[in-house]
């Protein structure tokens, strides 16, 4: 049963089994956001700005940062997005590239200690990924598939993370800093989907003792209310064991739902979180309460109004 802890330069956020939910905020991507891919390209990072303020005060405890552009200089682009969220916001940062270059050029400029999403089980991306996060002392993110593909046997995913787990120990990565990632499915695409990753979830954690994240919106891939999904997937998978999720910091229903799970879980002394956000019967309080997994947990009225100006 094994705590990472992951930091910023002046703040400290704890995944754990016995700890409250991690939101991972997933604003910060160009994928799929076309002003946000232009502006990055041009140097712009104002929608980053406003991104990561928004996301942080809706709630997240960590933010995902990516700047994956197609022909761009991305190793460039990151560490500059990673150095200014830094300097607007003390939460910890998980830096997200399938560029080993990127990473690096990341890595190097960040205060702290950082979450790498992230790893698979091929051997290349294993021998390239892996001394970085050792040699930076950083936390990394296990993606359970390998050189055959996302396969559809959980059973399948499982071996691929236990051998990540057990490559990361030959670089002398302790369990603690892999974050397995069991790979959602559409639902709309694979009925079992939801059923497979919670019992992959739970053989993670009672069998390898790692620690656990997902894309939360990917499960409701296609489908209409796709927030109140995600969410409804989040508290089950939490449930399960999942101790934090890369997913909509900015949706009402997401904070809920992490909110949810931690008094179900007894991860909310006397409710007092919940109490705090929900005592009016709304969607989420002003004032800041404690979130228990490090810091503070902030207010979410704030956050919904500039939410409401952000690109989709």
């Amino acid at each position: 049963m094994s705590d990472t802890v992951l930091s910023s330069a002046t703040r400290e956020v704890v995944i754990g089994f016995d700890r409250p939910f991690v939101i991972i905020g997933e604003r910060i991507n160009p994928t799929g956001r076309r002003k946000l891919a232009e502006e990055l390209t041009a140097g712009d990072f104002s929608t980053v700005v406003a991104d990561a303020i928004a996301q942080v005060e809706a709630g997240a405890h960590m933010l995902d940062v990516n700047a994956g552009i197609p022909l761009a200089d991305e190793p460039a682009i990151l560490a500059q997005a990673i150095e200014l969220v830094q300097s607007i916001t003390d939460v910890p940062l998980c830096i997200d590239s399938s560029i080993v270059e990127a990473l690096e050029a990341g890595l190097a400029v960040y205060r702290g200690k950082a979450l790498v999403n992230s790893v698979t089980g091929e051997e290349e991306r294993l021998e390239s990924v892996l001394p970085l996060v050792k040699k930076y002392g950083a936390a990394v993110v296990a993606i359970s598939n390998d050189e055959t593909g996302i396969s559809e046997d959980p059973d399948v995913r499982f071996a691929v993370a236990r051998r990540i787990v057990e490559r990361a120990a030959d670089h002398g990565i302790a369990r603690a800093d892999v974050v397995v990632d069991p790979l959602v499915m559409p639902i709309g695409a694979m009925g079992t989907a939801g059923r497979q990753v919670f019992r992959l979830v739970r053989r993670l954690r009672d069998e390898l003792g790692v620690n656990t994240t997902c894309g939360a919106s990917n499960i409701a891939f296609g489908l209409p209310s796709r927030h109140a999904l995600s969410a409804a997937f989040l508290t089950m998978a939490a449930t399960s064991g999942m101790t934090s999720a890369i997913t909509n910091a900015l949706s009402p229903d997401i904070q809920r739902a992490a909110a949810a799970a931690d008094v179900l879980l007894g991860h909310d002394p006397d409710c007092m979180t919940w109490i705090g956000r929900y005592r009016d019967g709304g969607a989420g309080g002003g004032a800041a309460t404690s979130d228990g997994a490090g810091g503070r947990r902030r207010g979410g009225r704030e956050g919904r109004r500039r939410a409401t100006a952000q690109e989709p």
